[in-house]
């Protein structure tokens, strides 16, 4: 690796990266320009536009941006952005409305973008076509309920670019135990770090044990037992193409649809058995709560968004060594006696990645330390070489190794180094 290097993908090697890309802002700035606005970028879950007139305002990158579900049930991703002085239209976070309005001089768009009315027109006479001011729009398409959008319009379909991670997104969605998914809350919090340290952690099996000793400590037996991968041969991680890999931590919940019947239910919920039962037949309950914890995977989809066992962690971008984390709390839409299942995975979510919890406190800080220890020896390089050796091809042709190995960094830098060795 050279320092002398003439473009930016050449601080990326298949071993090892550069502690440049996590501290130099104009290496940052072409991110955003050459990943965040080329790539598919996560922006919402169908459940959080569930109705026509349902909005949400996000980011893509930098770019602040509204999604909308219009009257047609149509979904669209827009810039927040007034067409007329650039004034933000939605400062909401999310809602319902017919349309939205610019505070500053009331041009007023509808669900789709379209200019509906400008006042006092007739200053516009001959200067100016309505039909020419839309809203900018992203690419907007939907796979398993979760909706990306992207800027290139000409780049490939979001099923192309998610390629084999579809399997994974579709395992990940049957953990509602037969219902669909929705969307039960989200909290968010930002690290003083650059944006791929929290994109190398979703994929990281090797810090659990260390990071989170205090969660291990502080569950049951069955849930700490569970969670003890490190030692387990079947617990690996394979890198799916296009940046995206799937880290197996407890691989018997891989597909919660195979289930042979002799894995007992944690007498921690007994009680919802109990709840459950009033409505459901045995074959449901067992399913529902057999998912409370989630998947047995983490999900990683480049560049911004993971599917964490049984939460989304959505990561944007702000600056160089400032990185906001955004926390989805995620459960079964389905009959109302679900609630004490969804009142339950909030406590277990809680537990772990809540501001108070045991999990992602400890988890920010390794974050915030990686930057700061970064600045020191900006020479040395940053190593992703952990189960090189023993890296195998699977069945389907994954690239795989242990669950403590860095396989799934390796396969999210060999992107970023191909999207940014893009002129």
């Amino acid at each position: 690796m050279t320092e002398n290097a003439s473009v930016p993908a050449d601080f990326a090697e298949s071993d090892r990266v550069a502690a440049r890309l996590y501290t130099d802002p104009e290496i940052f700035e072409r991110e955003m320009t050459q990943i965040f606005e080329r790539s598919w970028v996560w922006v919402a879950h169908e459940s959080e536009l569930a109705q026509p007139g349902n909005f949400k305002s996000t980011y893509v990158g930098r770019q602040p941006v509204i999604v909308t579900r219009d009257r047609k049930g149509t979904l669209h991703t827009m810039l927040n952005r007034c067409r007329h002085r650039g004034a933000s239209l939605c400062e909401k976070p999310s809602g319902k409305a017919n349309g939205f309005t610019c505070p500053y001089h009331a041009w007023s768009y509808g669900l789709d973008g379209k200019l509906r009315g400008i006042p006092y027109p007739d200053g516009y006479e001959g200067v100016l076509e309505k039909g020419e001011l839309s809203l900018k729009k992203l690419r907007t398409e939907s796979y398993g309920g979760m909706i990306f959008a992207t800027f290139a319009e000409d780049g490939e379909s979001l099923e192309d670019f998610l390629g084999d991670a579809k399997l994974w997104i579709d395992r990940f969605m049957k953990q509602g135990g037969g219902y669909p998914i929705k969307v039960l809350g989200k909290h968010q919090f930002t690290f003083r770090g650059n944006w791929k340290i929290q994109l190398e952690n979703t994929t990281d099996g090797y810090h659990f044990p260390i990071v989170h000793r205090s969660w291990m400590a502080s569950v049951d037996a069955e849930t700490a037992d569970m969670m003890s991968f490190m030692t387990d041969p079947s617990a690996i991680t394979h890198a799916l193409g296009n940046g995206h890999s799937v880290m197996q931590m407890v691989p018997e919940h891989s597909d919660l649809d195979v289930d042979d019947g002799t894995e007992p239910l944690q007498a921690r919920f007994d009680h919802v058995v109990a709840k459950l039962s009033k409505t459901l037949d045995e074959a449901q309950v067992r399913k529902v709560v057999r998912a409370m914890h989630g998947t047995g995977f983490n999900l990683n989809l480049f560049p911004n968004v993971s599917m964490s066992a049984a939460f989304f962690r959505v990561l944007r971008p702000i600056s160089v060594n400032e990185t906001l984390i955004e926390h989805v709390a995620i459960g079964p839409d389905g009959p109302p006696g679900l609630d004490v299942v969804n009142r339950e995975r909030m406590r277990i979510h809680e537990h772990f990645q809540g501001p108070f919890g045991f999990g992602t406190p400890d988890d920010a800080e390794g974050w915030d330390r990686v930057q700061r220890g970064a600045h020191g020896g900006p020479d040395l390089p940053i190593l992703v070489n952990r189960g090189l050796a023993r890296e195998k091809a699977s069945p389907e042709g994954w690239p795989t190794s242990h669950v403590t190995d860095e396989t799934g960094m390796r396969a999210a830098y060999a992107q970023w180094k191909e999207m940014m060795g893009d002129d």
